[in-house]
């Protein structure tokens, strides 16, 4: 592809100075796009990503929390002001703790509410406050990042997979509701070699890649190539699930 094909579009990416967020911002600057690099609590992080990628001076970090459904509008109202323009929505801010699914009184209430305000709730808020932009685009679109968890009840805890579940009926939900002018998508991915699994006991990833047909995790820059697809090539597609999981559920 060429380097240039979402030349004039402009995306927000929430979560994006993590590791697979930090990834789907280069790969959508790669191709030309002016990224808003949304963030909650490390406006240093996003701000040093906006400056490091391709085509500096095009790109900013953005206030997107996404609990927060009054600073979502405000950061729209600044998306019109400043850009004129939304045309991509990736949701990729989420949340979650490790709890073993046996262990019903460890997963507690304040973390299923945080969870499902975040992952679920925040996504909701996210299109709610920017489809208008979107709608004005011509051709927007809306990348829910979920996960492998919500079709497989295999995750890092039983709220987080009912959150990934969740999102990905909203996909299909909305990409009724809001087509024509608006597609919604979802990319699935697997386990994925970011911050979360590197944090996780070395042999838990082995084993999990063991599991998994292809026999590794993903990288995160196979997700962003799941995205950036979403955006260049698969034009005719919408309310579905895009799986990034190397065959994960075929065990």
């Amino acid at each position: 592809m060429t380097g240039g094909e979402l030349s004039g579009r402009v995306a927000l990416v929430t979560g994006g100075a993590g590791g697979i967020g930090s990834a789907i911002c280069a790969a959508l600057a790669g191709a030309g796009c002016t990224v808003l690099v949304g963030y909650a609590g490390q406006a240093g992080r996003a701000e040093a990503l906006a400056g490091e990628l391709d085509g500096e001076g095009r790109h900013r970090a953005v206030l997107a929390r996404v609990d927060d459904s009054a600073g979502l509008h405000a950061a729209a109202d600044s998306v019109r002001a400043l850009e004129g323009r939304l045309d991509i929505l990736v949701n990729n801010a989420g949340l979650t703790t490790p709890v073993p699914h046996h262990d019903l009184d460890g997963l507690s209430d304040e973390w299923i509410d945080t969870i499902l305000r975040v992952n679920v709730r925040g996504a909701f808020a996210c299109v709610r406050a920017l489809a208008p932009l979107l709608r004005e685009s011509g051709d927007g679109l809306v990348v829910n990042i979920s996960s492998v968890a919500g079709q497989t009840g295999l995750g890092s805890n039983v709220a987080y997979c009912a959150s990934k579940a969740a999102l990905d009926s909203m996909t299909r939900s909305l990409g009724r509701a809001l087509a024509p002018e608006i597609r919604v998508l979802s990319v699935s991915p697997g386990w994925v070699d970011g911050e979360y699994a590197r944090s996780m006991p070395p042999e838990l990833i082995r084993a999990q890649a063991s599991l998994t047909p292809l026999g590794r995790i993903a990288r995160p820059q196979e997700v962003a190539r799941a995205v950036l697809a979403a955006a260049t090539h698969l034009s005719f597609s919408t309310g579905c699930i895009i799986p990034v999981d190397g065959g994960r559920p075929l065990g």
